[in-house]
């Protein structure tokens, strides 16, 4: 099967659900050039009425998404950095995820992609680098999903694009060179169903977006150690698929949970609890949770590592879980820069070597 990037993933979904239905367009701000290289090329192909590019307003775009789905089109609407949630927060938390309830269920369709980037580890700043899953979450009215591969990051978005509810989805930042396979032919991902990326039966680490890739570098170190690590991926918080998370909890009897949203109140005690609530009986040790610390995430990596979830916080947490020294400080780690993918996406030009 063959191999392509995540952007591309991303790219494919967008041109085959634009292509398969008129109804469906796309904007933003900048979308016409393609901020980080997700949407290059779209306007040559489908023109400048289907992929429209917006002034420097959230909430017009938000605010437009909402009044084109009300009027029978599919808008995907692209908010650069979850961080401008907060900016959209009426139009998103208020109007486009409360509208059919508080209409008496009209209309009966109301399809919404409002697409964004989460994550640090760019050296981004505390207003480019949060993931605010959360927030969506405590939302009721709207979808979530959150790809950690190419594979899914292209059927997850064309599910999402032909839901008739509001959805949210959100890809992070670090994923965008990440190769993986994709088939050719057409598919899509149901919205609830876990995906469960490497088996193992020593201790499940639950893990959303970048951190099933850092999960998967950890699993992977720790094989040499002997220690054999189940990963599930959600893939979807709203729908959540606990069901396939808590079969693997009884399996390995020990838990950890891993995402970059803030410890506190993040999506990681939502999954906790409901562990807890359905499985208490079947651990063996305390439920750990790895995710960013309850502080702004700072704007160089001299202090954002300190406060970002990493590869040694996760085996730290397996290390507790097992009651055993697995020797954290011996895994390696490296990031990518924002100048990196932007060159991936082709928005800048490649250094020379």
């Amino acid at each position: 099967m063959r191999e392509i990037r995540f952007l591309e993933a991303v790219q494919e979904a967008l041109r085959e659900e634009m292509a398969r239905d008129e109804k469906v367009f796309v904007l933003g701000e900048c979308v016409r050039m393609g901020v980080l290289g997700l949407y290059k090329g779209l306007a040559d192909k489908f023109g400048n009425e289907r992929v429209l590019d917006t002034n420097i307003s959230e909430c017009a775009i938000a605010g437009s998404c909402l009044g084109a789905a009300l009027g029978g089109y599919r808008p995907i609407g692209e908010i650069l950095c979850s961080d401008f949630f907060y900016i959209i927060a009426d139009e998103l938390c208020n109007k486009a995820a409360k509208w059919r309830f508080r209409h008496g269920g009209k209309p009966k369709k109301l399809p919404i992609v409002y697409i964004s980037s989460i994550g640090g580890y760019v050296r981004s700043d505390a207003e480019h680098s949060q993931s605010l899953e959360s927030l969506i979450m405590h939302s009721p009215g709207l979808k979530l999903a959150i790809p950690s591969t190419p594979y899914d990051a292209k059927g997850l978005l064309k599910t999402a694009i032909r839901d008739d509810n509001p959805v949210v989805y959100l890809y992070h930042k670090l994923l965008i060179p990440k190769k993986g396979e994709v088939p050719e032919e057409e598919y899509t991902i149901p919205f609830g169903v876990a995906d469960i990326k490497r088996e193992g039966k020593d201790v499940t680490v639950v893990a959303t977006g970048y951190m099933v890739q850092m999960a998967l570098d950890v699993a992977d170190h720790l094989q040499k150690k002997g220690v054999s690590i189940e990963i599930i991926d959600p893939r979807t918080l709203e729908p959540l698929d606990i069901d396939t998370i808590v079969a693997s909890v009884r399996k390995t009897r020990r838990v950890v949970i891993v995402d970059e949203d803030t410890l506190r109140c993040g999506v990681t005690a939502e999954i906790a609890v409901q562990i807890m609530e359905k499985a208490f009986d079947e651990l063996d040790a305390p439920i750990q949770r790895v995710a960013a610390a309850n502080f702004p995430i700072p704007a160089g990596w001299f202090l954002e590592q300190y406060v970002l979830p990493r590869p040694k916080d996760i085996v730290i947490a397996i290390q507790t879980v097992l009651g055993r020294d697995l020797g954290a400080g011996d895994i390696k780690e490296s990031f990518s820069s924002l100048v990196e993918l932007l060159e991936v996406g082709g928005v800048m030009e490649k250094k020379k070597e």
